[in-house]
């Protein structure tokens, strides 16, 4: 064999192909890779175009804590949440300055809405350092002879011992509205006998009042 022929051009199946030729091969193996991202950002778009858009929001004073009722409100007992405009109670409060230092009316649970009708009317108020708090009486003619201005024991007995104790002393009983927003407010339907007796008592005391109605019965003996 002559060395021309040793040295002639590679077989035809090893030469290198051409640079656009390479190209084209290429996409046409990816065609199917660039086929599905192109389907998933259609679908995206498709998706979000078709979502319906966020509801719109209120600002609204909420209870960060459980709070019984004749609670002094402070800053920490509250905050400010985001809530749809079509679950916004009437009369709702969008600043926390609205409500710190009212005083609650009826318990409530972390999330509730703080509005006017949980709160205990501005001119319910006892001596300074005192809280208002609801008493509701075991017995309903007792709670109706209790005249502002008494002074009482509350006293709180056990179902089980019958045994009792004191849980507020000298609690001055304060006037009880009769209007109808307030009335609610108390936690007290229409036609009900049983409406509690406002009382100015610690915010300790306040609290032990809350857990004493939850046990047990409460009644008063009126005190010097």
């Amino acid at each position: 064999m002559s060395r021309r022929a040793a040295t002639g051009p590679p077989p035809l199946g090893r030469r290198p192909l051409p640079a656009g030729l390479l190209a084209r091969r290429v996409a046409w193996r990816a065609r199917f890779v660039v086929a599905a991202v192109l389907v998933g950002i259609a679908v995206s778009l498709v998706a979000r175009s078709l979502a319906p858009p966020p509801p719109r929001t209120s600002p609204v004073v909420v209870a960060t804590r459980s709070l019984e009722a004749g609670h002094a409100i402070a800053t920490g007992d509250v905050r400010i949440a985001r809530v749809p405009v079509p679950l916004v109670p009437d009369d709702a409060r969008a600043s926390t300055d609205a409500v710190v230092g009212r005083t609650t009316a009826v318990p409530l649970t972390p999330g509730t809405p703080v509005v006017p009708g949980v709160l205990a009317s501005r001119d319910l108020s006892g001596p300074e350092g005192t809280v208002v708090a609801a008493v509701r009486l075991a017995d309903a003619t007792v709670a109706s002879w209790l005249a502002p201005g008494v002074r009482i024991d509350v006293v709180a007995a056990s179902g089980d011992s019958g045994q009792g104790h004191v849980v507020a002393r000298r609690a001055l009983v304060l006037p009880t509205p009769r209007t109808a927003g307030t009335h609610t407010a108390l936690g007290v339907g229409e036609g009900d006998d049983s409406t509690p007796v406002l009382v100015a008592v610690s915010p300790d005391e306040a609290s032990d009042l809350a857990g004493a109605a939850a046990l047990g019965m409460l009644s008063a003996v009126v005190v010097p």
